[in-house]
């Protein structure tokens, strides 16, 4: 494509779209920009800077930028639906739903709107609202998943496990390999085949690049979550020291390193959500984030911490012993392991209709000694509330002898 002319904006925002249509971001950006700087109203360039934005992780550079297209062009469904999926990925979902609303009352066949209106109302605790617009946006792509699966969970939150059911096999039939992986592994929550070893990553890391804006909140405000600060106590209990290399195993936004700190002369942290690592770089307690999964980043630290702790961790995991197993050999000898389950009845363990996987406490015990490691303590603890009800867990603190 022919350079554009210098001084025309429209023909620089032309070119950045061709760029961005063919996947190169870096070229697009810098030509929205100038494009923007020819023209400071040009809201065209100010939304897709939101979209690129978006595209990238970076939830506050989106929200300025579609804030900026809306604010010049007030009204515009096309703004008001980019804002609208801006805001409800930054967490503000009150707001997003407001103006995705108005958008699809403007624009009553913008399917991905609708998706996007549908999740954030899901997101908000209200299920049964989602369900007209997931059932709408279902309607206008027939051959899409994104949409039926979005429906499946929000058929579950509203407790008809038996259309979630529904959805989740017509978006396995309609979806490509990382979308029928999730979509097997939510039919297996709900009954429908044998639970698989681990929850899909691509599942765990959209979850809480979701959850992440509104993480903190959520967990210990609604959910009244305290389990990194008992696991630290029950490690405070079996005597672990302070001075230590640490590892926080899920660090999430980092909820769970404030609670490790007092034991840490360096304090590292792992995720597979970038957004979760984003929100825990702000609290500038590492030393160093990772983004990876902790089966297959831990044996490249062979001996490399002297405790590891994964609180609200190992429910997204089945079979526990690969784990355990990673986690033994990247401890010191002398290390400690502290972390958490949401104990079950049936061993080994079972996968439940909230799609995180409950372990028999005796089997786990069985699997940590299997692994090498002694037990120091153990303490039957309250993890959260769900729906009102507590979620009972177990803690145990372990040594490498």
């Amino acid at each position: 494509m022919p350079n554009a002319p210098r001084n025309d904006p429209m023909a620089l925002l032309r070119q950045a779209v061709a760029c961005h249509q063919r996947g190169e971001a870096a070229a697009a950006e810098r030509l929205y920009r100038q494009a923007l700087q020819r023209d400071p109203k040009l809201a065209d360039a100010h939304n897709l800077l939101g979209v690129l934005a978006r595209q990238r992780g970076d939830p506050a550079t989106a929200l300025r930028h579609t804030a900026a297209a809306l604010a010049l062009r007030p009204g515009e469904p096309v703004f008001l639906a980019s804002h609208g999926a801006a805001l409800a990925e930054a967490g503000h979902l009150a707001e997003a739903v407001r103006l995705l609303r108005q958008a699809v009352a403007l624009r009553p066949e913008d399917a991905v709107s609708l998706r996007n209106l549908g999740q954030a109302l899901c997101a908000l605790g209200d299920a049964p609202a989602a369900l007209a617009p997931l059932r709408q946006a279902v309607a206008l792509q027939p051959l899409g998943a994104e949409a039926r699966l979005a429906l499946a969970h929000a058929l579950r939150e509203a407790g008809d496990t038996a259309g979630a059911a529904e959805a989740a096999t017509s978006a396995l039939a309609h979806g490509d390999a990382a979308l029928a992986a999730q979509a097997r592994f939510l039919l297996a929550a709900l009954g429908h085949g044998a639970a698989p070893d681990r929850a899909p990553a691509d599942y765990v890391r959209d979850l809480f690049d979701q959850f992440a804006p509104r993480f903190d909140a959520e967990l210990t405000g609604r959910l009244a979550y305290r389990t990194p600060e008992a696991l630290a106590a029950l490690l405070h209990q079996a005597g672990v020291p302070g001075g230590l290399r640490v590892l926080d195993l899920g660090c999430g936004t980092g909820l769970s390193g404030l609670a490790l700190a007092p034991f840490a002369a360096r304090l590292e942290g792992l995720d597979l959500s970038p957004r979760m690592l984003a929100e825990a770089a702000r609290r500038n307690l590492y030393a160093a984030l990772h983004q990876a999964e902790l089966v297959e980043w831990l044996p490249g630290r062979p001996a490399g911490f002297d405790l590891i702790a994964a609180a609200d961790v190992l429910n997204y995991l089945g079979d526990l012993a690969p784990a355990l197993a990673a986690m033994h050999g990247a401890l010191a000898p002398g290390g400690w392991l502290g972390f958490s389950i949401e104990a079950g009845t049936s061993a080994p363990y079972a996968l439940g209709e909230a799609m995180r996987y409950r372990h028999q406490p005796e089997h786990v015990g069985g699997l940590a000694r299997a692994a090498g490691f002694i037990e120091a303590a153990r303490r039957e603890v309250v993890l959260r509330t769900e729906k009102g009800a507590p979620v009972a867990g177990v803690l145990f603190a372990l040594t490498r002898p």
